[in-house]
């Protein structure tokens, strides 16, 4: 691409207010098709048209939660990055907010990118990254011709924002970095301030800055996380958190080849239970653990509520994938995950969704594996819990074309589609033993819990009919089941 179509990109792919109200106005009939999709989510988060990605700034204030969220609303290829923004008090009735940030400036011309939120005195402390890509000559835009400048923002509302400022910029990182470095948290620990972004070194190995403030405007660098061996190019959305006295490091390595049945797809999201020592700049990694197995989990992000339950949403998508999503044609591609409350128990973290998510039980049906086929029940949007008391062999059609599938003798647990997964087709989890196993089924989604949440499997799924029953087509085990058709959240 040369510099002169460059020019006319950068231009295409900035936005003002101003300019996203005047096409908001004429997307008026797109956003009425939209609404009619069938395979529209009745309890997960999604944009109007479009596309939506990395959650953002995640945070409650004030008794209001507030997501925000990579928002591209008139494309759905995710081109023009704007932050999108929606508010609950209860997290089941959502307002559906205008976007909060736009790149309309030259710290964020080619888009505002990922970063969080950080509650001080009062005031919600923004922090992203903005990105920049230089056009006086052609880049490779890795390891020269981007910037990634840290922009900070405040609200005393979280619908008001103060002027951008930009804090740090390409010159402020350790100059055996590339250029790719983005996505801040910040981490507070003994009255000091600590930001985490993820970042890709010269000699492409993946890793962690972390810079210290002792206020949150002037920062500097501290030191960098990574492994022995190379793990990875790239570690997206880094989040550092404590969890019962044990501290975390979430990120997403970009580059890890498969091994046997880990890494399956094409970019991971897990964690490493670790130790840091500030004032030495020391730290101790643990194993790499994966945080959800199946097709469409990305850039979670987490925060701590109001009423201390630290809480987790991620992306439900997967950049560069090669398999598809038929929203596309629609108007509308991706959507975010339930909001999921996080404990841990020796260095493993348990994912639940918030208790909120059972207010939406209507009909329940109570019966055992044996008798299941029986009661016929159908439908796309519900909740299944399966407790087992004898782990065995199994197969569950989930809906036409969609299985969860357990072998005993080689321990393997598999998600598998036919023609509904549009390109997915199986994912893997290596289980010894499997004691009980939460689904929750939207129209055009699926989470699956295994073992109290510590092994997820996320995935979008397109199913062609809504005729045949779930069933289990083959089981030896034995298990009690609670199935519940769900209710929709409310979207204003």
């Amino acid at each position: 691409m040369d510099v002169k179509q460059l020019k006319l990109l950068n231009k295409e792919l900035s936005m003002n207010q101003e300019e996203y109200q005047k096409k908001y106005q004429e997307y008026a009939s797109q956003r009425e098709k939209v609404k009619q999709d069938p395979w529209r989510l009745h309890y997960h988060l999604m944009p109007e048209t479009g596309w939506v990605n990395d959650p953002n700034g995640l945070c409650q204030f004030k008794g209001t939660y507030h997501i925000y969220y990579q928002y591209s609303p008139f494309d759905v290829e995710g081109q023009t990055k704007l932050w999108g923004h929606m508010t609950s008090s209860d997290l089941l009735h959502f307002k559906q907010g205008e976007p909060v940030l736009f790149p309309d400036s030259r710290v964020d011309e080619r888009g505002v990118y990922s970063g969080s939120a950080f509650i001080k005195d009062d005031t919600i402390h923004y922090f992203y990254t903005g990105n920049v890509k230089l056009i006086d000559k052609e880049y490779d835009y890795i390891y020269a011709g981007r910037e990634q400048n840290l922009v900070h923002v405040e609200s005393q509302d979280g619908y008001h924002f103060s002027d951008k400022e930009w804090l740090l910029n390409q010159n402020d990182y350790p100059q055996e970095m590339s250029c790719h470095i983005r996505d801040p948290k910040i981490y507070e620990k003994d009255n000091r301030y600590y930001m985490v972004l993820g970042a890709r070194s010269m000699d492409d190995q993946g890793c962690v800055l972390i810079y210290e403030g002792t206020d949150l405007k002037d920062w500097q660098y501290k030191m960098c996380i990574t492994t022995n061996e190379s793990f990875g190019y790239m570690w997206e959305c880094p989040d550092l958190f404590d969890l019962d006295h044990q501290q975390f490091l979430l990120t997403c390595p970009q580059g890890l080849p498969h091994v046997g049945y880990r890494y399956e797809n094409v970019y991971q999201s897990g964690y490493f239970p670790i130790e840091i020592d500030f004032k030495n700049q020391t730290y101790t990694l643990k194993d790499f653990r994966e945080l959800d197995y199946g097709f469409d989990f990305y850039a979670p992000q987490t925060f701590e509520d109001e009423q201390g339950r630290r809480i987790l949403i991620g992306w439900m998508g997967l950049p560069d994938i090669d398999y598809t999503n038929p929203t596309c044609e629609r108007g509308w591609q991706h959507a975010l995950t339930m909001p999921r409350v996080l404990t841990q128990q020796n260095g493993i973290i348990h994912q639940s969704p918030v208790e909120e998510m059972k207010a939406l039980r209507q009909s329940h049906t109570q019966t055992t594996v044996s008798n299941f086929n029986d009661c016929h029940l159908n439908g796309y949007v519900f909740e299944m819990r399966i407790a087992i008391q004898k782990s065995d062999d199994f197969i569950l059609q989930l809906r036409k074309g969609a299985y969860l599938k357990y072998d005993q003798s080689s321990k393997l647990l598999t998600l598998a589609f036919e023609e509904c997964g549009y390109g997915r087709d199986e994912r893997h989890i290596e289980l010894e033993t499997i004691n009980n196993i939460w689904i929750y089924s939207d129209t055009s989604a699926l989470e699956i819990y295994i073992n109290d949440g510590s092994y997820v499997l996320t995935s979008r799924v397109y199913s062609l009919e809504n005729e045949d029953n779930i069933q289990f087509i083959k089981s030896h085990m034995e298990a009690t089941i609670d199935f519940y058709k769900l209710s929709s959240i409310i979207v204003k």
